[in-house]
This record gives C-alpha cells, structure tokens and sequence, in this order.
C-alpha cells in the first residue's frame, strides 16, 4: 500500500514542477510558480528518505514490510 502512496506522490510532484513551469509562463507569478517547486522537492525528498537504505543497507520502506509480516 505505501509503494502506491510513493508512487502517486512522485506523479504529483512532477505534475507540480510541470504545472509551476506553466503558471510562470502564462502569469508571470513566480512567487506561486516557486511555492510549487519548492512543494515538489519535499515530497521527493520524503519519497527518497523512505526509499534509499540507510549505512546498514536496509530501506525505511523494507524494514516497515518486515515488521508488518
């Protein structure tokens, strides 16, 4: 279930960065085109703390599934 929740936020953040490209193109905004962007960083960040394995070799993500076994 959390491996589909990581993948809807990945399409949601590249959705933000495609959408934060079009709002500074057609508006100018670049205050809210920026808010996207910085909104798309931290949801990849959260899916890269989840995903990548720590110095033991073992993801957040892993550990989590064993636990839940």
């Amino acid at each position: 279930m959390l491996d589909a929740v990581l993948s809807i936020t990945v399409l949601a953040a590249i959705l933000l960065i495609i959408g934060a490209f079009f709002l500074w193109r057609r508006t100018g905004n670049v205050k809210n085109a920026l808010l996207m962007v910085l909104l798309a960083a931290v949801a990849l960040m959260n899916v890269a703390i989840w995903t990548l394995p720590d110095a033991g070799g073992e993801a957040p993500l892993d550990r989590l599934e064993q636990g839940a076994r």
